[in-house]
C-alpha cells in the first residue's frame, strides 16, 4: 500500500490557506465585521466557550458591532472576555446587549495589524512546508518499499514541489491583499 497520496497533500495545503484566510478575516480594518469576534472565548458554565455559543453577534452599522447575550447572567463574563481579547474594543453595556463601537485605526495600530497579518502568513507557509515534507518522506518510504522507482519518485517530488510553490503563492497573495487593506493603500 502506497503512503503517498497527492489528493491528501492538496487537501492539507488548501486547509492551511483556508485557515489563513479565516485568521485574516478576524483582523480589523476599520469596518465592523462579525468575524472580528471569532477568536473570543468566554468562561461560562464552568468551561470556555466561543462567543457565538453564548450570544448573537451582528453588525447593525458599518462602525458598530452588537452582541446580544442570551443569558443575562453571562453579560459580565462576555464583556470581560471581549475586553481581555486584545482587540482594542470597549463594550458599552446596554442591558443584555453589548454595543462595540469600532474606533478609527491609528497609523501605529495599522502597522501592528500588518505585522500580525505577516505573522499569520508565515505560520501558513510553515504549515504548507510541513505538508510538503510529509509528502517527500512518504515518497522516499514508498521507494524503499519498491512501490516507486527512483525516476517515479523524482517525478512525484517535482509535482509536490510545484503544488507547494502554487500554495505558497496563494498564501502570499492573501497576506499582501490584507496588508494593503489594513494600511489603506
Amino acid at each position: 500500500m502506497a503512503a503517498y497520496d497527492k489528493s491528501d497533500l492538496e487537501r492539507r495545503m488548501a486547509g492551511a490557506v483556508e485557515s489563513l484566510k479565516h485568521d485574516l478575516n478576524g483582523l480589523r480594518t476599520g469596518r465592523a465585521s462579525t468575524a472580528l469576534l471569532d477568536p473570543v472565548t468566554v468562561e461560562v458554565y464552568g468551561s470556555h466557550m466561543p462567543l457565538n455559543q453564548v450570544a448573537t453577534v451582528s453588525a447593525p452599522e458599518p462602525r458598530m458591532l452588537s452582541v446580544q447575550v442570551w443569558d443575562k447572567s453571562n453579560v459580565g463574563p462576555v464583556e470581560k472576555a471581549i475586553r481581555s481579547a486584545g482587540l482594542g474594543l470597549n463594550p458599552i453595556n446596554d442591558g443584555q446587549t453589548l454595543r462595540l463601537p469600532i474606533p478609527d485605526l491609528t497609523e501605529e495600530r495599522r502597522k501592528e495589524l500588518a505585522k500580525l497579518a505577516g505573522k499569520y502568513a508565515e505560520g501558513a507557509r510553515i504549515a504548507v512546508r510541513n505538508v510538503r515534507r510529509d509528502g517527500m518522506d512518504s515518497l522516499k518510504t514508498d521507494e524503499k518499499k519498491g512501490v516507486f522507482s527512483e525516476d517515479e519518485r523524482k517525478r512525484h517530488e517535482a509535482e509536490v514541489q510545484k503544488l507547494t510553490d502554487a500554495t505558497i503563492a496563494d498564501v502570499d497573495a492573501a497576506a499582501t491583499a490584507k496588508e494593503k487593506e489594513i494600511l489603506g493603500k
